[in-house]
């Protein structure tokens, strides 16, 4: 091909499409995170250690040279998180395939938390997406069970041993219940949210699930997605917010 007067191959082409679609995908998982901030200080950085140099300013400029010299283990150090959270969704084809939930099962797990956070009964639910979370089913007791109101209900009925944990549901199954999830660091400005909701922001800040939380101290249903927690969802943004997700 020839584009004003230079000559362009399918390869370069396909070159140029590829590293477009990496950029984009590297975009995706950062966009909304702490991340984003990372990078516009390793920006800021960089434009220091160029106009350093530009100036004259010796000390400092060989300050940042040696700092950026190791720019791709800072980058490791950094990013480390995200960079286990790309490489998990990559593994597990989430860059490729998407998987459907059915408008049943959401209409018994919505019934189900809607219930519960009218009598104040505490749950977590975390719906596995993409990213596998048989790590974390080991952990609880199997179920592999249908999605149902009357069953999610029973499980985390207070007098039930197996209601201080979370579910996990994978497709149209309840794969497990009691499972123990991990905690996110903590939550800036939401003191009132207990163990449970850093458990939600905890398990969805390493993998692609969505984690719903009913608080039985406020009867308040919450969610978690990409390690930013929603509160005070009704019924209707609680359907919203599953079928959403799905549609990513």
């Amino acid at each position: 091909m020839n584009f004003a007067g230079v000559d362009i191959t399918w390869r370069e082409i396909l070159d140029i499409a590829l590293v477009a679609f990496v950029f984009y995908r590297i975009i995706l998982l950062v966009r909304g995170t702490r991340a984003v901030s990372v990078i516009w200080g390793l920006v800021f950085i960089i434009a220091v250690f160029f106009a350093s140099g530009e100036f004259g300013l010796t000390t400092l400029h060989w300050l940042l040279q040696n700092f950026l010299g190791s720019f791709f283990l800072v980058v490791i150090i950094l990013f480390q998180q995200d960079i286990r959270k790309a490489l998990a969704q990559v593994g597990a084809g989430s860059l490729w395939r998407r998987r459907k939930i059915d408008d049943e099962d959401v209409n018994q797990i919505v019934a189900a938390l809607v219930s519960m956070a009218e009598h104040r009964i505490g749950a977590l639910v975390v719906i596995e997406k993409n990213v596998p979370l048989g790590d974390l089913t080991d952990r609880g007791v199997p179920m592999d069970a249908h999605i149902s109101r009357d069953l999610l209900m029973s499980v985390f009925f207070p007098d039930n041993p197996l209601h201080d944990g979370a579910v996990i549901i994978r497709g149209g199954r309840i794969l497990a219940a009691a499972c123990i999830l991990p905690l996110a660091a903590g939550l800036k400005g939401k003191a009132k949210f207990g163990t449970r909701h850093r458990a939600a922001v905890g398990v969805t800040e390493d993998t692609d699930a969505l984690a719903i939380v009913v608080s039985e101290e406020r009867g308040e249903i919450s969610a978690a997605v990409a390690g930013k927690l929603t509160a005070a969802l009704d019924e209707v943004r609680l359907k919203r917010v599953l079928k959403r997700i799905w549609e990513r």
